[in-house]
This record gives C-alpha cells, sequence and structure tokens, in this order.
C-alpha cells in the first residue's frame, strides 16, 4: 500500500485536500506544468497517445484529467473515439472545458467532474484508460486501481504516465535538488499556494513506482504490466491489459 501523504496536512481527506489544491492551483496549472518542465511533459504525453493509438479504441476514459491536455492529444489522434476526461477538480475541468471547445473537440470529448475511487460508470465501459501524474493523488492506490479495472473492456489497454525517481548519479543528485529546492520557489512565485508545489516531490518520494508499481497492478488483476523509464527515470509510463 503506498503511503500517504496529504498537501495540506489537515483534518480533511486526502480527497478533500487535493480537490482544494487542484482548484487553487487550476488558474495557473498549465503555465507552470510548461515552466517546471520545460516542456518535457508535453513529449511525455505523446508517447502515451501513440501506445493508445495502437489499440484502435473506440471509448477511451482519462482519469485526472485535469485541463485536458492528454484528453485533447488523444481525441486528435483517435478522432474514432469518444474521449470522457474525468477528475475531481471542479477549478481544474473549467479551464478544461474551455481548451476542449475552443479547439472544438466539444463533440468527441465530455468532461465530468468526479471521485476516481467511486466512477459513475457501468462495469466493461471502456477500450482504453489513461492516468497522467493521477495516481499519487489517490486517497488509496489500490482502491483507485481496481476501480479502473472495473470499468475497463476485457482485453483493454490501461497506461498510467507518472513520476518517479532516477536513481543514477548525477542525475538523482540534480533532480532531488529542483523538486526540493526550485520547483516550490517558481511554484509559490506564480502560483500562491506553496504547499501545492511542495506536495509534489513529497508524493513522489513516498510513491511506489518501477517493479514496485507493476506489482501492485498485478495485485488488482491488471495483466501483464511493464514499464518504461522517460528522460533519465524522471518519469515512467506503465502499460497493462484486463
Amino acid at each position: 500500500m503506498a503511503e500517504q501523504v496529504k498537501p495540506y496536512g489537515s483534518s480533511m481527506g486526502k480527497k478533500d485536500e487535493v480537490e482544494q489544491m487542484f482548484d487553487n492551483v487550476s488558474h495557473k496549472y498549465d503555465f507552470l506544468n510548461r515552466l517546471l518542465s520545460v516542456g518535457i511533459d508535453i513529449q511525455w504525453r505523446k508517447k502515451v497517445v501513440k501506445i493508445i493509438k495502437n489499440a484502435e479504441p473506440k471509448t477511451i476514459l482519462d482519469v485526472a484529467t485535469g485541463t485536458g491536455d492528454l484528453a485533447i492529444a488523444l481525441a486528435k489522434q483517435n478522432p474514432q473515439a469518444q474521449i470522457t476526461g474525468f477528475d475531481l477538480s471542479a477549478g481544474m475541468l473549467e479551464y478544461g472545458r474551455k481548451k476542449v471547445k475552443e479547439k472544438d473537440l466539444d463533440q468527441q470529448i465530455e468532461m465530468i467532474q468526479g471521485d476516481a475511487e467511486n466512477m459513475p460508470f457501468e462495469d466493461d465501459s471502456f477500450d482504453a484508460i489513461t492516468v497522467a501524474f493521477g495516481v499519487r493523488n489517490f486517497e488509496t492506490l489500490e482502491k483507485g486501481l481496481k476501480e479502473i479495472h472495473r470499468v475497463l473492456k476485457p482485453g483493454g489497454t490501461f497506461v498510467i504516465l507518472e513520476f518517479s525517481q532516477p536513481q543514477r548519479f548525477p542525475i538523482k543528485q540534480l533532480y532531488n535538488f529542483y523538486f526540493k529546492n526550485i520547483l516550490p520557489v517558481i511554484g509559490k512565485t506564480f502560483s500562491k499556494d506553496h504547499r501545492a508545489y511542495t506536495y509534489l516531490p513529497e508524493s513522489v518520494q513516498a510513491f511506489p513506482f518501477g517493479e514496485k508499481l507493476n506489482q501492485i497492478l498485478k495485485s488488482v488483476a491488471f495483466k501483464n504490466p511493464k514499464n518504461k523509464e522517460l528522460t533519465f527515470g524522471i518519469a515512467s509510463i506503465y502499460t497493462s491489459t484486463k
């Protein structure tokens, strides 16, 4: 079971704190993503899109869709697919819906607010499911993964994109210094929410990655989980099937 790290450490549950945090930073989220990742996150998402495109899905669920970057990229490369973006934060979805409408994709992408650990979808609803930088924020990781397994069709493709922890010198040391010392300062300066960008490195540090996450995927019945490191292990893509 993943160690639980909360954004604010209040008496509220993790879900409530995560929802509040993303509502707080939603107005600067896209800008900070590009700034803090130097745009590398765009390339990482392209790799997810390629995996999903190869599966030729007709229905796609993007969990923790945020402002819809991955959902939009999926729509462009899978014009045959109906896509559902699903997120806990109303603030993030508000910006996501604007982006979807501006790109004339509102007939292909539906944005829905809700809890990833208790989704309002029938069993076996989607051909493919993605989660980009979202599984870390589940209150109970295994419960969220079981719920994703429930709504994925048999034989369907599940792809996670998530931060991991570089292990090689000197990338590990540089990464840790940036995450712990520089990223929180930049995040606080632009978002006015200090904890949002100290929570990020704390949650990454506490989250299982690599083979540990593969084993958790197996434990909740996903088949053939595999991971591939991206950019010296800063992030990883995990693929599995139902």
